[in-house]
């Protein structure tokens, strides 16, 4: 009962902070059924995972009591060989498409599977070469040549990325703000966009300034679970 509580009581504190129409994720990756279950209990309905087999695993075992309203995004770099597998467990959102190649493999499995699937573009501003997504210069030239309207089954809802990894606040804001700024000039560049809405940035350490440079989810992990058990 103490670990539900300190779950709900941490829940309840982000979002106190976070101002209406932020949404929170619980970055529920490598951590047990259970602590879904506490998090799920405390209100919370919507998780992300970065693991196809992961997510698989989880949405089977938790109890047909625990699932009612809960949404899973995933927020994981997802291979191509992976989407069937992905879709077939009808995502609420895929936050990490990060190239037009996924986008497209990804398109053709919705067509397959007869549903349309809303996905999250992801950019790549931070420093560090480890972290992937569209460069500024593809994600601009793909809106300005309107590339979106290919699609047949995906529906591009907003952008998503993360800011380098180091304890300069500034810089973490610089890159904030680069990714919202990406997500306007989409909006500037074919203002026909609909459902266009979305900017998923911010993790436990630094969600706030996400929050301060126009964030619209929040991706939490460790400051609602504790450190993860790999």
């Amino acid at each position: 009962m103490a670990e539900q509580t300190e779950i709900a009581r941490r829940i309840d504190e982000i979002k106190a902070t976070l101002p209406q129409g932020v949404e929170l994720v619980a970055v529920s990756k490598f951590h047990p059924i259970e602590a879904i279950i506490d998090a799920y209990g405390a209100g919370q309905r919507l998780f992300g995972e970065s693991r196809v087999q992961e997510l698989q695993a989880k949405a089977a075992a938790l109890p047909s009591g625990e699932t009612e309203g809960l949404r899973w995004h995933f927020i994981g770099h997802l291979q191509t060989n992976k989407v069937r597998q992905l879709l077939r467990l009808r995502p609420s959102l895929i936050e990490s498409v990060d190239s037009e190649r996924l986008l497209g493999a990804i398109d053709r499995e919705a067509v397959a599977q007869g549903f349309v699937q809303p996905v999250l573009l992801q950019v790549h501003v931070a420093c560090e070469e480890t972290k992937t997504g569209l460069s500024p210069e593809e994600f601009e030239t793909y809106f300005r040549e309107r590339r979106f309207e290919a699609l047949k089954a995906t529906h591009l809802c907003g952008v998503m990325g993360m800011a380098s990894n180091t304890d300069d606040a500034e810089r973490v804001r610089a890159d904030f703000r680069a990714i919202r700024s990406l997500f306007d000039l989409a909006l500037e560049l074919c203002p026909d966009l609909r459902g266009f809405t979305e900017v998923s940035m911010g993790m436990s350490g630094d969600y706030p300034l996400a929050v301060e440079e126009g964030a619209t989810i929040v991706r939490v992990g460790s400051a609602i679970f504790g450190e993860r058990a790999y």
